[in-house]
């Protein structure tokens, strides 16, 4: 049980944290939810772009965590069908991510004070970066480890990936893959967008230190 919850409680105090730094800044900038969408509010959609993340890394910290110390779903399920139903999972959450930012953006467009061609040069570099990433993770990664495979897969030992973008850093996926969910606000100029884009970007950092990290002590013996 301790190594389950090992750094668990840290992350419960940064989300927590993150929560309460990002209701200060909304009671801050009485502008930052200007607008709406669909009969929806942008409050609304900002707090649901504000909980996805949330939901997410929580889920997978608690799936990965009793699945490589219990083994808990792979017993009742098999390795291949409990590993395709956290899969479904995995996905939806992190497509929820973007799905939300975008009519976010929408709703809230025109509310970014820059330049337009700033933004839009930002996301002209941004796009190639991902699609590197993208490519990257296809090609020498493989989405099957992309999702934790290693965590249901006791056999799977394989070594850390150093070609195509992961040669210059071993965290793309954090680094680079996350940088997706600003071009919305970017090319919307969405100032609410924006902000719920890094906090998904600075909370995902949360999950690799306090989840990932030591997962892959655990695993490998050693991190890239």
């Amino acid at each position: 049980m301790k190594k389950i919850f090992k750094y668990q409680l840290l992350h419960l105090l940064l989300a927590l944290l993150f929560l309460m730094g990002t209701a200060w800044y909304v009671n801050e900038d009485r502008d930052l939810l200007l607008g709406g969408i669909l009969g929806i509010s942008t409050a609304s959609w900002f707090w649901l772009g504000i909980l996805v993340p949330i939901v997410h890394q929580v889920y997978v910290a608690v799936v990965w965590r009793l699945e490589l110390y219990r083994g808990s779903f792979t017993s009742l399920l098999g390795m291949k069908k409990a590993f395709v139903l956290y899969a479904i999972g995995f996905t939806v959450l992190f497509l929820g991510r973007l799905v939300i930012i975008i009519p976010l953006a929408l709703g809230n467009a025109h509310t970014l004070a820059v330049e337009p061609y700033l933004a839009y040069a930002l996301a002209g570099i941004l796009t190639p970066l991902i699609g590197y990433l993208l490519y990257s993770v296809i090609k020498y990664f493989t989405i099957v480890r992309a999702f934790g495979i290693d965590h249901f897969d006791k056999e799977y030992k394989a070594p850390y990936v150093k070609e195509g973008i992961f040669k210059y850093t071993s965290n793309g996926m954090y680094s680079v893959g996350l940088s997706i969910l600003f071009l919305p606000g970017l090319l919307l100029l969405s100032k609410a967008a924006i902000f719920v884009a890094l906090f998904n970007y600075l909370y995902i950092w949360v999950h690799y230190y306090c989840t990932e990290l030591p997962d892959m002590k655990e695993i490998y013996g050693s991190t890239p």
